[in-house]
């Protein structure tokens, strides 16, 4: 585990370096080590949930294969103005290492549909010269055209490896919380870890935010059982002002933090022929999550909808 004293942020100051170093299936690691060993890398396009390390994937392959990098965050220079002058710019001249030399694109799946249209032919005129490893949450907003001409790996994870892969992570977890020096019981930063899972970004952020009181239990960590029963008495009884006060104080900065607890206790308080409904209107809530502009109001039609449609008990 490397300590990299010139960044604030633990998900920064703790960034694997080397694929050795991140938590991944062992499928996965195998393949990137492989990929590593070639010397030289293809077109990638990588897919996965948020937090789960393909960003930190594709900076640790060209570091091992010492090869130039040009980082462009697509959720922030996602038009095709940036294909046309900052890539094109950075293809078109050879790398100082005498390889060829690659672009990241992340959160590729907020790129314009005309900026991924010009980036199927970018890679195909500067095939020789600079390589692209795209990352994104949604394969389905990223075009056909450049699925084909991208070595696509999903980061899925098993049941089978989802337990052994936790478990790394809550190891690393206590490792980065003994290294700063922080108070902690484990229960509370397994409970977090779960909470969390497979969002290891969102799990260390967390347990940075938590870290400023100098110890972390199971009190600081919130959003209880208790909390979702006295929301759901709320949406029993119809009482919709009261329903969006409890909002303004419960809702964190990660609203599907709300719905997974949902999800959680949902056999507490849904009997079991609305479950599936209650799913469902979570699975469409928590994709719109994504794109929301106010997430609030997100949170809010995904409780209006439940309170319509679903039967508690």
């Amino acid at each position: 585990m490397e300590n990299n004293p010139k960044h604030f942020l633990w998900v920064e100051k703790y960034r694997p370096t080397t694929i050795k170093d991140i938590i991944l299936t062992k499928e996965l690691k195998e393949q990137f080590e492989f990929m590593v060993g070639q010397g030289e890398l293809p077109n990638l396009l990588l897919a996965g949930g948020a937090g789960i390390g393909k960003t930190t994937v594709a900076r640790s392959l060209l570091t091992e294969i010492q090869a130039d990098i040009f980082f462009i965050n697509a959720s922030i220079q996602r038009g095709i103005d940036t294909i046309k002058s900052e890539i094109a710019g950075y293809a078109s001249t050879v790398s100082f290492n005498g390889g060829r030399k690659y672009v990241i694109l992340d959160e590729a799946d907020n790129l314009t549909a005309d900026a991924q249209k010009s980036l199927r032919s970018f890679m195909e005129e500067y095939a020789k010269n600079c390589g692209f490893i795209l990352t994104c949450n949604y394969l389905n907003k990223i075009i056909p055209a450049l699925h084909s001409r991208c070595s696509v790996i999903n980061f899925t994870i098993s049941k089978k490896d989802a337990k052994k892969l936790a478990g790394q992570f809550f190891k690393r977890a206590c490792e980065i919380l003994d290294v700063e020096k922080v108070n902690y019981e484990q229960k509370a930063v397994a409970e977090l870890v779960q909470r969390y899972y497979p969002d290891w970004r969102r799990t260390l952020n967390e347990l940075q935010r938590l870290s400023a009181t100098g110890t972390i239990d199971s009190g600081s960590l919130g959003g209880t059982d208790a909390d979702i029963g006295a929301l759901v008495e709320l949406m029993k009884d119809k009482q919709y002002t009261e329903i969006r006060h409890w909002v303004k104080e419960n809702l964190d900065s990660d609203p599907s933090a709300l719905m997974r607890a949902f999800y959680d206790a949902s056999l507490q308080y849904v009997p079991p022929s609305h479950v599936p409904l209650l799913v469902t209107i979570l699975a469409k809530y928590q994709y719109q999550a994504a794109f929301a502009a106010d997430p609030e109001i997100n949170i809010m039609a995904f409780l209006a909808e439940v309170m319509i449609e679903v039967e508690f008990k």
